[in-house]
This record gives structure tokens, sequence and C-alpha cells, in this order.
């Protein structure tokens, strides 16, 4: 069976008679209703990038119909999104708009390689969480970046500046820039409560729309977008640098695996909302770098897949890929003859949009999810690390905590000791026993007394040289103190494991489909078995060397015949014959 970013996006069969009816009745309206969220969000993005203001609904206009047309994400819509809104302001501010241009189109080709050579799949390999906290520390950015234009100023370069210069912007703010920003803040963030009806216009249209009129009717003295000329003015070919090839070099990798995330994360998403249509994300790449070719080549921004708009986009009932395409015709239809409206918004309107959009990007539910799952860590580092360092280095670090802290997860042993009714020592080790679990392991078995009999079940993936030489001397050093000691492998498993000295009846609820899972059971019903009579293993399961359970001769020839190579062959496990 192929994999799921293998399928070839498919869609449910239409009769090619019916097919222009249902783009009709089904694609043609939930592509208005995209267009109407996605204008004002491009002009915002473009705005708040430092990049032209028509350069935002290019990248619409281009993620519509290019990455529509070719993508593997049927459903999927594609245009400028908050997520590189950092990168691209940093890369304007460092190199120039028109070398921004030439980075976008070396990110989108490095995308397509992506694509052709099949790992767009590996970028799901990152921890969500490292994503989920580098669009949280984005959101951030951007929300105190955007209060300053916001208040009627300008933002600073980071967000630390940003940060300790507020309290200045506050005393000097701009009454009726503010009173304009606040004004889209409250309709965005209440468009929630709206009667279904009216809910069918896109909160984000409304906001900017209703700040445009009063800023007007008003006569507001407040800054405004520029736009230098018509759409086709905003045509903008790339150049390459002078100099600097390292940090273009990075510029290009750090747009295009960002962009690569956010896209396939948002197909995945997609994927989720619906079960209409299926993603190649192989694919999606491929078309996501096409877009980003062409847009980068023509003046546009960066494209990545926006979940926003693609929320909306199935919200809306969409079916095909036609919605997203013709998306990108209602923008291009719009900015052709309508583009000098775009001068008559304030820019502390877009401010304020951005600002819920940014905020909007800080999840309660992902930081809910990082506590229960132990990663919160993980989660504030990177967050911290995007914000006060860049972008870059906030996910390089958070991806590093991130190994480290699975890496000592799975190398680190569950390790219990009880006491039974008779006097009897019981020690369970589960897990992955490893030299990480030699300080828990030393204090666990550093507890029993050294003249008590000890069953040490080892329910175990792996055990390295070090954790198996220091079992097998506590083990020696235990004996020649007079105590006895019985190990038992019962292979890995998990909580829900019989446990064999008490005769614990609780089932396995998830055995490994190998030979180790059927020796559980076995040892299991041995040690249990034994119990009930009132013997030990060793006087059932075969000879006894220094009180360690050995195999009989028959059983232990076929187990050696059998066993995995990832079981571990150390002399004191026991290895049964299964049932």
């Amino acid at each position: 069976m192929r994999q799921p970013s293998e399928l070839t996006s498919r869609q449910a069969p239409v009769h090619p008679g019916g097919a222009l009816a249902s783009v009709l009745r089904y694609d043609l309206p939930a592509s208005l209703v995209v267009f109407l969220v996605a204008l004002p969000l491009s002009l915002g993005i473009a705005v708040a990038s430092g990049a032209p203001a028509l350069a935002g609904l290019i990248a619409a206009i281009v993620g519509g119909v290019v990455a529509g047309a070719l993508g593997g994400s049927p459903l999927q819509v594609s245009g400028p999104a908050a997520g590189l809104t950092v990168i691209v302001a940093g890369l304007i501010a460092e190199f120039g708009w028109a070398i921004t241009c030439a980075i976008t189109v070396c990110a989108g080709l490095l995308q397509i390689l992506f694509g052709l050579t099949r790992v767009g799949r590996a970028a799901l390999a990152i921890s969500p969480m490292v994503v989920h906290a580098m669009l949280a520390g984005i959101g951030i950015t951007i929300a105190l970046q955007q209060v300053h234009v916001l208040l009627g100023g300008e933002s600073h370069s980071s967000a630390w500046h940003n940060l300790i210069h507020l309290p200045i912007h506050l005393a000097d703010a701009n009454p009726a820039s503010m009173a304009l920003g606040l004004l889209v803040i409250v309709i965005m963030v209440g468009w929630r409560w709206v009667p279904g009806a009216a809910r069918l216009v896109p909160g984000p249209l409304v906001a900017i729309v209703a700040a445009t009129v009063v800023s007007l009717a008003m006569a507001l003295n407040v800054p405004r977008v520029a736009l230098n000329g018509s759409l086709v003015d905003a045509l903008q070919l790339p150049s390459l640098p002078d100099g600097a090839w390292g940090a273009f070099a990075a510029g290009v990798l750090t747009v295009a695996l960002i962009a690569s995330v956010e896209s396939l994360l948002t197909a995945v998403a997609v994927d989720r909302m619906q079960s209409r249509t299926r993603s190649n994300l192989d694919r999606e790449l491929v078309g996501q770098g096409a877009a980003n070719m062409v847009s980068g080549a023509v003046g546009g921004l960066p494209i990545t897949g926006v979940i926003v708009r693609s929320s909306a986009n199935v919200a809306a009932g969409a079916r095909t890929r036609a919605s997203s395409i013709l998306h990108g015709v209602w923008v291009l239809v719009f900015a052709l003859p309508f583009a000098g409206l775009v001068e008559q918004i304030p820019t502390a309107a877009l401010a304020g949009l951005l600002v819920v959009i940014g905020v909007q990007l800080v999840k309660l539910t992902h930081i809910a999810t990082a506590r229960l799952n132990g990663d919160i860590a993980v989660y504030l580092v990177t967050v911290i690390g995007v914000v006060f360092l860049n972008l870059l280095e906030g996910v390089v670090i958070g991806l590093a905590l991130s190994i480290l802290m699975t890496t000592w997860r799975v190398s680190k042993a569950r390790i219990t000791t009880e006491v039974t009714g008779d006097g009897e020592w019981h020690v369970r080790v589960q897990g992955s026993c490893t030299c990480l679990s030699l300080p828990g392991l030393h204090q666990a078995l550093s507890s029993v007394p050294g003249d008590s009999t000890v069953t040490l079940v080892m329910s175990t993936s792996f055990v390295d040289h070090a954790a198996q030489e220091y079992i097998d001397a506590w083990r020696r050093q235990h004996e020649a103190a007079g105590g006895r000691v019985y190990m038992v492998n019962s292979g890995p498993v998990d909580s829900g494991m019989v446990d064999a000295r008490e005769g614990d009846a609780t089932p396995i609820s998830a055995r490994p489909a190998r030979m180790g899972a059927k020796a559980t059971t076995r040892t299991e019903r041995l040690v249990i078995s034994c119990r009930e009579r009132g013997t030990r293993p060793a006087e059932s399961a075969g000879s006894t060397f220094g009180d360690t359970v050995q195999p009989s001769p028959a059983v232990a020839a076929s187990t050696r015949q059998r066993r995995s190579i990832n079981d571990h062959p150390a002399p004191w496990y026991v290895h049964a014959e299964p049932a």
C-alpha cells in the first residue's frame, strides 16, 4: 500500500457533463469568499514586510493560479503568508527588494528539487511543537511591530527595540490612527458573534472597509498605503547581489524551508478538514516552488500555503482546485482597474488587522498541549529564540532541544521496586536501559537488602553494554552476600503488562508482532504457574547456574534459530519457546 504522501491528488469522480455545473455551484462561490479574505491580508502582509503594497496582490494572483493549478493539494489556497513576514522584512532590509525577489526565485527552484527528490514528507518529521512555537514567535513579532504603526509611528528593526520603545510611542500616539486601528481590532474580534447570514462576508474585509470609510468620511489626516503606479508598474525583475553570497544562500534556504514546512502542514490540515480529496505532498512542493519562481520573477512576495484562506475555502464548500485558481483571477480582475483604491486604506487599519493575525498565531490549545506532553520547554525556548534572536536561530535551537529531550525520553528506563508479602523483592525495568539509566538503576538496586531474594524483570526493548555490565556486577555481588537473584526477560511491553510475580491478569494492550511478544506471554505464564505450584522458575525452565534462569537445551536451540537481531543476547535473559 502506498503512503498518503505518495498518493496522487485525487478527487471524487465527476461526470464530464457535470464538471462545469459543479464548479459553478460550489467552486465559484467559494472562490469569491476566499478572494474577499485574501485581498486585505495580502496588502497587510506586504506592508508589514516592507515590500511594495502591490507585491502582496501579485503573490496572491500567482499563488492562486500557479500553485492552485500545479500543486498537490487541490483545496489548499496559496499566497503571501504571515509566517514569512519577519523573514522577508529582514531580507529587504539587508539586500533590498530586487535581490529579495531573486531569493524568492531561487527558493522556488529549491522547493522544486525537494519535490522531485521526494523529500517533502521528511518535513513532517519536524516536531509539530517547534512549528507551533515558530508561528507563535512570528505572531508575537508581527504584533510588536504593528502596534507602533497602529499608534501612528514606525516599527523598529528588532522585537527588543519594538518592546522597549513601546512606552514612548504610547505617549506620542496619534489619536486618529489609534482609533482606526482599534476599530479594526474590535470588528475582527467581535465578528464571530455576528448572525450567520452577515458572517458570510469575511471579517477582515468588513474591518478594512469600515475603517477606510470612517477615515474618509471624517477627513482624518492619517498615513495611508502608498503605491508606485499601477499593477503593471509594480512588476519587478529580480537582480543578483554583488557580494554577500553566503547571506544570500542562507536567505534562499530559510525561505525554502519555512515555506515548504508551512505549506505541507497546511496541506495536512486541509486533508483533516474534509474527506473529498487527499494531498500529494511531493507534487505540492513542486507547485509551491513553481509559484515562488514566477512570483519572484515578476516582483511578488514569497508564497506558501495559507491556513486562513484554505480553511475559508473548505468551509465555503469548494470541491476542486478551480476555487483556488478563480480566487487568483478575481484578485487580478480587482487589481488591474481598482488598484488605486488601495491608496485610500489607512496604514493603521492594516496594522490593526495584522495585530489580530499575529495574536491569533499564538494558540492557547498549543500551549496546553505542550504542557500536557512535557514539551513546554521546547515551546518557550523556540518562541523566545524566534522573537529575540531571529527565526532561523530560534527554530534550530528549538529543534536541538526537542531532539535532546526525545533522546533522553527514549533512552531512559522506568524502574520500579516493590516488596512482596513474603519479603521478596520485585524490581522491574521498562523501556530502553542505557547508560543514562544507571543512576536510577543504582538507586533502585542499592535499596535491596544484600541477603534477600530478588526477581528482576527486564521489560526492555534495548539494553546497552554499560547497563548489562552493571546488572551482571550487581547480581554477582548480591549472590556473594547470600542473596538470590532470578532474572526474567518479559520483552518490550507497555504499562498494561501482566505482573509475572503477582499473577496480575491485567491484559497486555499492545504486543509487538514478533517472536519476543510470544516469548513474553510464555515467560509470564511460566513464572505465574511456578508461583502457583510453590516452585521457582529455575526449577521448571531448565538448569540453574548461579540461581539464574536458564532455558532447557531444546528450548535454547529453538530460540537461537528464531531470535531476532534486536533481542539482546544477555545470558541471564529467559528466551522461552512460544506456546
